[in-house]
């Protein structure tokens, strides 16, 4: 049943932690307030929304290395003030050639390791980024990345959660990275929260890509130089010398990796269109099933099915609605998500979306917790993946933030960044990957690789394989809202899986229930783990649940009676999600960011 549309701008609601700024000249919001004060600063300054995003996305690369970095990649979803149309960047890169499942078998693996080189894709983030800006930019590369390269030299206070991972992967820096303990140990030990850093290896690394781009004639010449030097030249030599080296992987073993110079400059971003669903009203785009962007599409598409009162976020009877409606979701992104042809993705996007499809899974939804994966048909026999039950130990591990284990073992979160301005041009993006925790610092340059190809399954059969020249799937899942074509809302979170499922929440409080968005960020938060998890081991919950504790102890107890294995987590843990949006038909510019962790923040006028 079909309410009718909310407005997709700020509204009278509730105390709230910040209130949801408003203006007319333009907004940003991150998950760090030097990103956030960078692009705002690039606005002020007569830059645009993809200046500004450029600039606090190398920023992030600086202040949040635990989170993102430039051997990583990103998704992002734009609209210009020349085409509303939205499009997704795609800047995640493909496997190796050598990365091939062939290879990983031989080596005793029946999964890609979750940490080191062997494991990593072609780096896309500072090519897409660096794309973005000769295209949809009006700034000069120097200009841009001026922001990063002072942080890099001058230091930036680091967080508590930043010396937290430093410090959980001492030992493993000492013993086996020695190349990362001197970039983030310098003193041979983890620094302490609120210790200035520095990191001059990536000022080197930028101040040289913008060097090689200095004798071009034009702006677009001179970007597009640094992306070859970037592709072709010293890093790419660097990655390749460096990887070919054994290194220890959270394996406990040490592997060689298969990334070569051949692979970085073969990558090319691109513009993709964006897979869309109406939801009461509203026009909810995403990312393709290369990404798991449809997985809040097809969540939306079952709740379509169910009254209002049975999807409040706020209640026992909404969270356990929503949780199955999830599951059924992300058990068809198990089962037929991955880089498919263009016919082959169009076809099973549209059967995932139908309406009829959309009935039938929401009919599998009864008064108690699922226990089963349960992947719906889609033409062709359903893959399921090995579903390994997680220990305790690790069941609780990774949930909203980057965690280490004892072992050494790593799980990498991620960043993310929201810009509009005046003009109308308008961006979410969720930059990723290349995390310090994830493999070794490569000499000079001042960065590691990521680890994306984890992602993968060592199965011929499932559609998300590791194959060589193939993108791996991704979490990476930012989200634009329209109405009437009109591009009005940019709004992401970090989370891997838990991405999709957050920001449903979100568009559920303020599409459904009319809240303010920072009343919507600000609200208990929940998630279902009964998925097997995109990052190594990859292991899964049956019928679990994590709510904040301020979902109440009702709600609990009313979960756990329907037989949900609820994990209560602490009050503000879950999501760090941000939004910014403009007035349907109006001027009127708002943002607002996420209070969890003291680092998002939002800024405007």
């Amino acid at each position: 049943m079909e309410s009718p549309p909310r407005p997709l701008a700020p509204t009278t609601s509730a105390f709230t932690t910040r209130p949801t700024l408003t203006g007319s000249f333009g907004m940003s919001a991150s998950t760090h307030w030097l990103a956030t004060a960078t692009s705002q600063s690039v606005l002020e300054q007569g830059g645009n929304a993809f200046d500004a995003a450029v600039a606090a996305a190398f920023v992030l690369h600086v202040v949040e290395p635990h989170l993102n970095g430039p051997g990583g990649d990103l998704v992002a979803i734009l609209a210009t003030a020349d085409d509303p149309a939205p499009r997704v960047l795609a800047g995640q890169g493909a496997a190796p050639q050598g990365a091939s499942i062939e290879h990983f078998t031989a080596l005793g693996l029946d999964h890609v390791p979750g940490a080191d080189a062997l494991a990593a894709a072609v780096p896309g983030a500072v090519d897409s980024w660096l794309w973005l800006l000769a295209r949809h930019g009006t700034w000069e590369l120097e200009a841009v990345l001026a922001y990063a390269i002072f942080y890099a030299e001058q230091g930036h206070a680091i967080t508590g959660q930043l010396a937290s991972v430093i410090a959980a992967v001492e030992e493993l820096f000492h013993a086996h990275w020695p190349t990362s303990a001197r970039l983030w140990m310098p003193q041979g030990r983890p620094p302490a929260p609120h210790d200035v850093i520095v990191n001059r290896q990536y000022a080197t690394t930028l101040r040289r890509l913008i060097a090689a781009g200095s004798t071009s004639g034009s702006r677009q010449g001179r970007i597009e130089a640094a992306r070859q030097e970037w592709k072709s030249g010293f890093v790419a030599t660097a990655i390749e010398e460096f990887v070919a080296r054994p290194h220890r992987h959270s394996t406990g073993r040490d592997h060689a990796g298969v990334l070569r110079a051949a692979d970085i400059a073969g990558f090319e971003p691109a513009l993709e269109p964006a897979v869309t669903y109406a939801f009461r009203g509203t026009t909810v785009a995403k990312s393709g099933i290369w990404g798991q962007g449809p997985v809040l599409l097809q969540a939306l598409a079952i709740l379509d099915h169910f009254e209002t009162p049975l999807i409040d976020p706020d209640t026992a009877e909404g969270v356990h609605t929503i949780v199955e409606a999830l599951k059924l979701a992300m058990a068809d992104r198990e089962s037929c998500y991955g880089h498919l042809d263009a016919e082959e993705a169009r076809g099973v996007v549209a059967q995932l979306l139908s309406r009829e499809y959309a009935k039938e899974r929401a009919r599998l939804i009864g008064p108690t917790a699922s226990t089963e994966l349960r992947p719906g048909v889609t033409g062709r026999t359903p893959y399921v993946p090995p579903l390994a039950t997680a220990e305790s130990a690790e069941a609780g591990a990774g949930l909203g933030e980057p965690t280490v284990s004892r072992s050494g073992q790593t799980r990498g979160d991620t960043c993310h960044l929201d810009v509009v301005d005046r003009h109308g041009n308008i961006i979410s993006a969720t930059p990723s990957g290349g995390w310090l925790q994830s493999s070794p610092a490569v000499p000079d340059l001042g960065f590691c690789l990521g680890t994306r190809l984890q992602m993968t399954w060592l199965d011929p059969a499932a559609p998300s394989r590791l194959e060589p020249g193939r993108r791996p799937r991704t979490t990476l899942s930012p989200t634009l809202l329209l109405r009437d074509g009109e591009p009005l809302v940019a709004l992401g979170t970090p989370g891997g899986d838990q991405q999709d499922q957050w920001q449903l929440l979100y568009l559920l409080r303020t599409l459904v229930a009319g809240q303010s968005p920072q009343q919507a960020i600000d609200a208990p938060a929940f998630h279902t783990t009964a998925v097997p998890s995109s990052f190594w081991p990859r292991t899964w919950t049956p019928a679990g649940v994590v709510v904040e504790d301020r979902v109440g102890p009702a709600v609990v107890d009313e979960l756990r009676r329907r037989g949900h294995e609820v994990t209560v987590s602490a009050a503000w843990s879950l999501g760090r999600l941000s939004c910014v949006g403009r007035g349907p038909g109006s001027g009127q510019l708002y943002a607002a960011a996420n209070p969890r962790g003291a680092q998002g923040y939002a800024a405007g006028r």
